[in-house]
């Protein structure tokens, strides 16, 4: 794939929202806007992240907030360029490239938005290789790239630029912005060198999700299991099925944050899992014990569709498959747990990984 089409955009909503591990935002609105600009301003180059040059000017570009603000304040368009070009114009650079700063329903197609807007290429790569809460948890943190000075504007046409002392700093005071702001804003930051980019992202995410949506789609159409092809091709493995019994969720400081219990079906009847999550699920407990925990990814598909459930959209009732799937391997490097891992979140456990 070398350029993404209207015809792309629902295989890489569907099969980014699984990668977006319940968060990432709701692919259904990142399709929307996806649609809307594509069909504006034309289709979006994709460049592999080995095509980069060294001397290329890389922009991520993202939504911050909790998911569950995200489905009823949607960004305007011009909120998505807007802050790409005022990051831009306080560094005195010229873009040449758009990224995803990581994979998920909403957070892989912003980019797409602000690439076609911009009439800029996208580099077919992200910074995690799945999402996570929080914006320093990103690989470039790991190689010394600054979050900063990064841009967040608002769909009011609110704007600012952050400098700060480090990529912690970044996320608390960008947090607290986006609060004042009505929990959802757009944010532009890791401005990084081609050179720095191939060494930092993690490549092909957005061929990737291509790829898992269109198994997807293809598994329903010949009547197969489309969870299996999305365990199957992330090298991955069923943790759980079942109803969801409970779901207990709250906005705070910004996140969607809480817990979701899912009642054994099939094989698994008679146990009860738990899962965890802050904005994304975070750690899945069976009976008690922990099965799958970040770093590694942990998705919740629906039964039948293969379908991510987000974790805005957990409903009592629905029936649904949990998976554990290996995240790239620098997430399992004692900086990456530090960053990322479950003490980080406050689980007193080490990592519950799945075998690469």
């Amino acid at each position: 794939m070398r350029e993404i089409t209207i015809d792309h955009l629902d295989d890489i909503a569907r099969g980014a929202a699984i990668l977006g591990t319940g968060g990432g935002g709701d692919p259904y609105i990142g399709r929307l806007l996806a649609s809307s600009a594509v069909r504006d301003h034309g289709p979006v180059a994709l460049v592999p992240l080995g095509e980069v040059g060294d001397d290329a000017v890389v922009l991520p570009v993202a939504m911050m907030g909790a998911p569950t603000v995200m489905v009823e304040k949607l960004p305007s368009a011009e909120q998505v360029g807007l802050a790409a070009r005022t990051l831009a114009t306080y560094l005195g650079k010229e873009l040449t490239h758009i990224a995803c700063a990581e994979a998920g329903g909403v957070n892989s197609l912003i980019p797409v938005v602000a690439a076609a807007q911009l009439g800029l290429p996208l580099v077919d790569a992200d910074g995690m290789g799945r999402a996570f809460p929080e914006l320093q948890m990103v690989l470039p943190t790991l190689y010394g790239i600054r979050a900063t000075p990064m841009s967040i504007a608002d769909e009011k046409g609110n704007r600012g630029v952050l400098d700060t002392v480090d990529n912690h700093w970044a996320e608390r005071l960008a947090r607290s912005a986006t609060i004042d702001m009505g929990c959802s804003a757009m944010i532009s930051n890791y401005a990084m060198s081609g050179a720095q980019a191939r060494e930092s992202l993690v490549p092909g995410t957005l061929s990737l999700c291509a790829e898992l949506g269109s198994a997807v789609r293809q598994a329903r159409a010949e009547h197969g299991d489309p969870v299996a092809r999305v365990v199957e091709r992330l090298g991955g493995r069923k943790l759980f099925t079942g109803k969801v019994v409970d779901v207990a969720r709250r906005t705070v400081t910004g996140f969607a944050r809480g817990e979701a219990k899912l009642s054994g079906m099939d094989g698994d009847a008679g146990s009860e899992m738990v899962l965890k999550f802050q904005n994304e699920h975070l750690v899945a407990e069976r009976d008690g014990v922990p099965q799958a925990s970040v770093p590694d990814l942990i998705c919740c598909l629906d039964r039948e569709s293969g379908e991510a459930v987000t974790t805005e959209g957990l409903r009592y009732g629905q029936r649904v498959t949990v998976i554990a799937a290996p995240a790239d391997p620098r997430w399992h490097t004692p900086e990456g747990i530090d960053l990322a891992g479950p003490r980080y979140f406050g689980y007193d456990i080490d990592p519950v990984g799945v075998p690469a």
